[in-house]
């Protein structure tokens, strides 16, 4: 389960680029909280806090208690923006968290006993066909990551999602398709060229062997009388 994480914001007054531009030249990011039947709230966030949180990795799946001005709010990231050319952050929405609320998250897949696994001892590959799951999760059991054991595939095997344990209460949201999460390609066989094919298969000359005589030399023409 996801742990849940205290980040403190201030109320925001303004709104639209103007006054966000204005926010970011104070050193911190323009955020908005919404959602659970409640108006959305314009807030700001301490810029050097929210670039760390979001560079540490799983923001999207963290839990925050927000803190404005000592009012708290159970909210989880849906969406942030970043500077194009600077990847510096530039904005950051929040859903809040009812009691009892469940949502959509990409949920990653960690692969476990790849060294281990059957067909990569025989030389296969692993190909992962999904890194992540979309799931509809409880908000109080947001998983950090699904596993998926390789250790007993063999070549040209295949993992599906049905063959994964999801946490309990937690489900895919295609639920009418299991598909493909990894698979154990073969070895892959370089095609040998008809060239050299052929040259592997003509026959070598022996060692020591005569060379062939030199042709005769022709009768010198006769002599002409004077």
């Amino acid at each position: 389960m996801a742990e849940t994480k205290t980040l403190a914001a201030a109320a925001r007054h303004g709104t639209g680029k103007g006054a966000a531009r204005s926010v970011r030249r104070e050193g911190r990011i323009p955020g908005v909280i919404y959602g659970g039947g409640d108006p959305a709230e314009p807030i700001t966030l301490d810029y050097r806090e929210l670039n760390k949180l979001i560079y540490a990795g799983h923001f999207l799946t963290t839990l925050f208690e927000i803190d404005v001005a000592g009012a708290k709010q159970r909210v989880i990231p849906r969406d942030y923006q970043l500077d194009p050319i600077k990847d510096l952050p530039l904005h950051v929405d929040f859903l809040r968290l009812k009691p009892g609320a469940s949502l959509k998250v990409e949920v990653p897949v960690h692969f476990l006993n790849q060294e281990t696994c059957p067909g990569v001892k025989k030389g296969g590959s692993i190909n992962i066909v999904r890194h992540s799951i979309e799931l509809r999760v409880p908000a109080d059991n947001i998983p950090e990551a699904i596993t998926a054991d390789l250790g007993e595939l063999e070549i040209n095997d295949s993992l599906h999602l049905t063959a994964l344990a999801l946490p309990q209460g937690c489900r895919p949201t295609q639920r009418e398709r299991d598909f493909t999460i990894v698979t154990i390609t073969p070895p892959l066989v370089v095609p040998e060229t008809p060239a050299a094919a052929a040259a592997a298969a003509a026959p070598k000359g022996k060692a020591g062997a005569k060379a062939a005589p030199a042709a005769a030399a022709a009768p010198a023409a006769p002599a002409k009388k004077k």
